[in-house]
């Protein structure tokens, strides 16, 4: 026994002498536990602490167990970052070691298309939420629709192909629908140029590009026609991420503009004509909506979170608004998504909006990752 012991000891410190571990330390400086969140590692930090890393034998450890990690691209041929999905608790932190071997087999859970067979939506999920946007093809028709969609959803697998395929997801079989309306608003959470205390819509989306699709995050890249509104010609990107385990995406708006001062935008949520929970918490940067009950269909949550502090919101045009501005070649970002009832994680407005606060919370202290040597 002792003889066995004495040579793990040794096998393990020739193992770290050869450079073929390494550890980090993940720190939650917030007040929230963060549950199977995940978090990005830039891929410098895991070749200088481990320099002899080989991707194909890469495993990820946390406690003798293996995390379930990405290697992120961001649409670049080099890695980027190392993603991984863990939970540590307020003021926590955890370790992770770096170690050679065969990685275990990590399940999807996100994913994202574009879906030619539907006109051209675009769409992506992971294991909570469901979302599409629109391209081109519906410019001009009766069915034309200009926000952003949320599929009510109830199971953590993945759902898009099935549901297009099929081709009968605006009734629920048991996973969930598409019961939310868009037509042309913001729908759940979009962003249009806001002049002449108007809203200015973009429209839909030109191109495609997907630059990441799973297992733990999802992203893609969206342009957009260039549009004139009072003189002014806007031309617009969108790069959005979603992650395993949260309720929001990320979105990412790029704009060059020809206006002489930073131009007006808005963010925004469709509003239903019954008076429901609309939180407009300016401090916090939380825009929130809890939807009228819609029948046997359940109940929607929607909201944005925006990582910018005091941003200016308001209730006009039969939307929830958040006022936003940017330079030309400036970036705006924040987060927008939804929580449905019926999915048993998030049931009441105060639920929702806990959530939400909790959300901007995290994305003010985000975690913390360091060296240990």
């Amino acid at each position: 026994m002792r003889f066995c012991l004495l040579l793990g000891m040794l096998t393990g410190f020739a193992a770290k002498a050869i450079g073929q571990q390494a550890t980090l330390k993940i720190t939650n400086p917030g007040n929230t536990s963060l549950s199977q969140t995940v978090v990005e590692i830039p891929w410098a930090t895991v070749q200088k602490v481990y320099p002899q890393v080989d991707t194909a034998q890469l495993q990820v450890v946390q406690n003798g167990n293996e995390v379930a990690y990405q290697l992120e691209h961001h649409g670049q041929k080099a890695i980027q970052n190392l993603l991984v999905q863990v939970s540590i608790g307020p003021k926590q932190a955890i370790q992770l070691m770096l170690r050679r071997g065969k990685p275990a087999h990590v399940e999807a859970k996100t994913y994202c298309r574009y879906v030619p067979e539907r006109y051209d939506d675009f769409a992506w999920e992971n294991d909570r939420v469901a979302f599409r946007i629109y391209g081109a093809a519906l410019n001009g028709r009766s069915d034309n629709a200009y926000g952003s969609d949320i599929w009510a959803k109830r199971t953590d697998k993945l759902i898009l192909d099935r549901w297009y395929k099929q081709n009968d997801y605006h009734k629920d079989h048991g996973e969930g629908l598409d019961y939310y309306h868009v037509g042309l608003t913001l729908g759940a959470g979009d962003i249009g140029v806001f002049l002449n205390d108007s809203i200015q819509y973009i429209h839909n989306y030109r191109s495609w590009e997907i630059l990441d699709n799973g297992p733990l995050r999802s992203t893609f890249r969206v342009k957009y026609d260039p549009y004139t509104f009072n003189g002014i010609r806007v031309n617009e990107s969108k790069t959005i991420s979603l992650d395993a385990g949260s309720q929001l995406s990320k979105v990412q708006v790029h704009v060059v503009h020809t206006a002489r001062q930073p131009l007006p935008m808005v963010a925004g949520i469709t509003l239903r004509p019954e008076e429901s929970p609309l939180l407009l918490d300016e401090k916090t940067g939380v825009l929130a909506y809890w939807e009228p009950t819609h029948g046997n269909d359940g109940t929607i949550g929607v909201g944005c979170v925006f990582p910018k502090a005091s941003v200016p919101m308001m209730r006009k045009y039969q939307h929830g608004l958040a006022k936003l501005s940017t330079k030309s070649g400036e970036t705006i970002t924040y987060y927008t998504g939804g929580a449905w009832d019926k999915a048993e994680r998030i049931t009441s407005s105060d639920a929702w909006f806990t959530y939400l606060r909790q959300f901007a919370s995290q994305q003010k202290n985000p975690p913390v990752v360091t060296v240990t040597k």
